[in-house]
């Protein structure tokens, strides 16, 4: 797993046509369908610059954000800070959580799940948010499909340019475990009219449905939800994200 060093400075940019307000909305939503309480301690894993985490504040949760990027919650800080909102941010490995207490709600957004390098990872991030989870509550996810992998992602090259950077993503798929390595040029504007380079690299791995619902049953979770991208349609052949909502129903931690 990557620091995301250099995307770091560029992933506000480059992610602008991300609707941040509608995602967390959503989120919202699958949360009242499935809990009655409202509010609560809401653990946003992989939180990045923090924008989902903003979002799910201003929707009255206690929101506490966790990243393993320096770079990247440096960005949330100064957000945060600018917003006025109350959020805690920490930083930590998603495969080694430690919270000071239970959480009511994780949320874990934009595909960060794909990007643990191995099935072991993944089931590590499971069985984490379900100790640090009573029974009752709810995690949910999102996770680019095996569709996404092959025929979107795949070995195609994209490009990106905002007022100040421009970016060439390329791409290459490893057909026989369907990991998308991924390397990333930028080239960013100076005051000179000059252009600076800098690249990051890192790499994404899809898994099937039937593996990623076994990690979670397996962590101690049901599948109360499975939607495709943010809607709550089921999904599709041609689906390219897929949104989980899972109910804690063996929880890790230890009662007397």
């Amino acid at each position: 797993m990557s620091g995301y060093s250099v995307f770091a400075r560029y992933y506000d940019e480059l992610t602008a046509n991300i609707d941040y307000r509608r995602r967390a909305e959503f989120f919202d939503a699958i949360i009242r369908r499935f809990r009655s309480a409202e509010g609560g301690i809401l653990l946003d894993l992989a939180c990045g610059t923090g924008s989902i985490s903003m979002e799910m504040a201003r929707l009255g949760y206690d929101v506490i954000g966790v990243d393993l990027s320096d770079e990247m919650l440096g960005i949330a800080m100064d957000k945060k800070y600018d917003s006025g909102l109350d959020i805690q941010y920490l930083c930590q490995d998603m495969r080694k959580i430690d919270m000071f207490g239970t959480i009511d709600i994780t949320v874990c957004a934009l595909d960060s799940i794909n990007h643990l390098p191995s099935a072991d990872d993944v089931k590590q991030v499971f069985e984490r948010v379900a100790f640090f989870s009573e029974v009752g509550s709810l995690f949910i996810f999102d996770v680019n499909t095996l569709y996404k992998h092959r025929h979107v992602l795949a070995d195609n090259t994209f490009t990106y340019e905002t007022e100040n950077v421009y970016c060439v993503w390329e791409n290459s798929l490893d057909r026989t475990t369907d990991e998308v390595s991924m390397h990333l040029e930028f080239f960013e504007r100076e005051e000179n009219g000059l252009y600076s380079r800098s690249s990051d690299s890192f790499s994404e791995k899809a898994y099937s449905e039937e593996m990623i619902e076994a990690m979670l049953r397996d962590a101690g979770f049901e599948i109360v939800g499975k939607y495709n991208d943010d809607s709550f349609e089921a999904p599709a052949e041609d689906c390219q994200r897929i949104v989980y909502a899972a109910r804690c129903v063996r929880s890790g931690q230890k009662t007397d």
